[in-house]
């Protein structure tokens, strides 16, 4: 709890098993008041790890619904247990959970209603050992989505996040993709509804236990950011009607 702010940590996970533990154990338990944890049908043993480190609600997924469908599920739980600010934390340990005090904070004192872990910042990506055709993707893709959408995010690619329960109400993420690109999505609806997010530096770690998806995911990846942006200039133009805003 923080100034009165119900805090739910989330955690989308899929063969999370081998670094599950020492992400747990690094959340700020002194204003954490629960943690979700929801397991996209691993074939490893992340749910009952889950259950083991004491976590109180793990979901798992019999069947896998991906990235964006793991979110959702993850969003709608916490929603439910009367979440006011909610953090969605990879449980594969590339992003610390030590930033859960300032990302939180921005939001249980109403300065921004959304914040991002920004990898870019202060060159993180880099240091952390993001590969270097992932890092020029993001930088182009970033640079695209800001002219289109008309912000000046310093990345919109990260998972690291923090959202005030209202804004989860606020939009309809449901209709977002149930694919990677659910990211890009519910935060173009975000926008949409003229909200503002605020981003804090965010050191990452590149190693072979943490969660990467390919080149060719990467590119699919990518066409649907463009998608995104495009959609969303077009619908503030008033051209074309898109399942995600309407």
């Amino acid at each position: 709890m923080l100034n009165g702010k119900k805090i739910v940590v989330v955690l989308p996970a899929y063969n999370a098993a081998l670094t599950l533990e020492k992400t747990y154990r690094e959340i700020p338990f002194d204003i954490v008041d629960d943690v979700i944890l929801v397991d996209d049908a691993s074939k490893d043993n992340t749910s009952e790890l889950g259950r083991h480190l004491g976590i109180r609600h793990v979901i798992k997924h019999e069947n896998n619904k991906g990235y964006g469908g793991n979110q959702k599920t993850c969003y709608n739980k916490a929603m439910e247990i009367g979440a006011d600010i909610v953090i969605m934390l990879h449980p594969d340990y590339q992003y610390t959970p030590k930033l859960i005090h300032a990302m939180s904070s921005i939001i249980a004192f109403e300065v921004y209603p959304v914040v991002f872990g920004s990898r870019i910042l202060g060159m993180g990506a880099i240091k952390g050992g993001m590969p270097l055709y992932k890092f020029v993707f993001n930088r182009m893709l970033t640079l695209f989505q800001n002219i289109l959408m008309n912000q000046k995010l310093s990345e919109y690619h990260t998972g690291y996040r923090a959202f005030s329960t209202k804004v989860l109400e606020s939009v309809d993420f449901g209709k977002c993709s149930d694919d990677f690109v659910f990211d890009n999505e519910i935060t173009a609806q975000i926008f949409m509804k003229g909200f503002e997010i605020a981003e804090v530096t965010c050191p990452t770690k590149y190693f072979p236990e943490a969660s990467s998806i390919n080149f060719r995911r990467s590119s699919i990846y990518g066409l649907g950011v463009l998608r995104t942006s495009i959609i969303y200039r077009l619908h503030k133009w008033g051209i074309g009607s898109f399942k995600i805003f309407n």
